[in-house]
């Protein structure tokens, strides 16, 4: 597959302190940067598809514990800080 040329941006954006946790030891056990995550994630979801394996959503759900993260979707546009 062609890689394609894309320009990148830096970006402040605010997000739950142990859901960045999370994606951070993600992006790390995947040997990807956070950004590479992201934007693979929002990519597969652009397109309705899940970005992650059934192995990688295990590792995701163990990091979940780890880090105490009890929000799930239905948390999602809901929460105060």
């Amino acid at each position: 597959m062609e890689s394609k040329k894309v320009q990148r941006v830096q970006t402040g954006i605010r997000i739950e302190k142990r859901i960045l946790k999370i994606l951070k030891a993600l992006a790390e056990h995947l040997d990807l940067s956070l950004g590479d995550l992201i934007e693979g994630m929002t990519l597969h979801c652009f397109e309705g598809k899940q970005p992650f394996s059934a192995k990688t959503i295990k590792k995701i759900k163990m990091l979940s514990e780890v880090y105490e993260l009890d929000l799930t979707a239905d948390d999602s546009h809901q929460l105060v800080e």
